[in-house]
């Protein structure tokens, strides 16, 4: 018997990649975004970003430590993207004690009650902004609108946007009057003062996070481009139909949290498909609900919803949608 053989179980083939520089990377790509979101809210949107960053890595950290005894992972910066990415899908008036239920909810029950990084079947972002959204409803819609730059003083409250489109829409204006009454316009949708999240002011913002992404090969375009062709198309279709009850699909696809979830949120490792055709079916199955939602459900927006919805079929798609076995054409 040779004594140099080597016996061990797979994988064999190890990539230098780690889930710290993956999720580094990540917070690196969430930096325009929360710069943005800094310049025109103010520095009350700084410390949201901070409370739900320190926050999840104190709960993270205590519950591994003293609850569950195990090994703290709070290095893999995992936790900390929960974090950035929950601040980043609140409203800029968050008090900050919503942010700390928020930021319990997402790390001790939707992330470390399945067992921790890589074991949870939910986005945990969304699983703590949904659960807000549902207990504290009038906190998670109390939105402030950016009037001029470094927000601040210079902050109106108001509806957003999908809201007041929404509410227009039942009393029978039509989707173009409103938008011409409140000014609204295809620049301003792309890059600010659309109302909203702290996350969803500036698609241009989060664009440039998703090229970055890219080009460090974190992610696959797959999951993103269907869910934003499938929202387009589909929205192309209803605003065809009748224009004057549905907006243009690029209203559609740069408002609310389509942009900042498609390519943030659904393209979690962990609770999103392995295979491209599954990556696919995921986002097409994410754009399909969350234009049904915007435009036959209570809620003016839909994609939390649809993710967290999809999240829960991941398993089945991975049983039934197959990536190719190693070496097959």
């Amino acid at each position: 018997m040779n004594s140099k053989l080597l016996i061990s179980p797979a994988p064999h083939i190890h990539h230098n990649n780690s889930t710290q520089k993956i999720m580094l990377d990540v917070v690196i790509a969430l930096i325009p975004t929360i710069l943005v979101s800094i310049l025109f809210y103010g520095p009350s949107t700084l410390l949201i970003i901070a409370i739900a960053a320190v926050s999840a890595l104190a709960f993270e950290w205590f519950i591994q430590k003293y609850v569950a005894r195990t090994k703290v992972q709070i290095g893999d910066l995992s936790a900390l993207v929960t974090g950035l990415l929950l601040a980043l899908n609140l409203p800029p008036s968050s008090p900050w004690w919503l942010v700390l239920i928020g930021s319990f909810v997402a790390i001790a029950i939707a992330k470390l009650s399945f067992g921790g990084v890589g074991q949870n079947l939910f986005n945990p972002a969304l699983v703590g902004r949904v659960f807000l959204l549902i207990s504290f409803p009038v906190l998670m819609t109390d939105w402030s609108i950016p009037t001029s730059w470094f927000g601040g003083a210079d902050l109106s409250s108001g509806a957003t946007i999908l809201s007041i489109v929404k509410e227009g829409v039942k009393e029978g204006v039509a989707v173009d009057q409103i938008l011409s009454q409140h000014n609204f316009t295809f620049q301003e949708l792309f890059f600010l003062r659309v109302g909203g999240s702290v996350g969803e002011l500036s698609s241009l913002a989060i664009l440039i996070g998703f090229i970055y992404l890219l080009i460090r090969k974190v992610i696959k375009p797959h999951i993103t481009l269907s869910i934003l062709g499938t929202v387009i198309l589909l929205s192309a279709l209803f605003w065809w139909i009748e224009p004057a009850l549905y907006p243009h699909p690029l209203f559609v696809v740069f408002t609310g949290g389509i942009m900042l979830g498609s390519v943030f949120m659904a393209t979690d490792y962990v609770t999103s498909p392995m295979g491209k055709g599954g990556m696919v079916l995921f986002g097409i199955g994410i754009g399909v609900i969350t234009v049904l939602i915007r435009n036959f459900g209570v809620y003016p927006e839909g994609v939390s919803f649809a993710i967290l919805i999809m999240n829960a079929t991941v398993p089945l798609i991975n049983k039934y949608v197959k990536p190719k076995k190693f070496g097959r054409r």
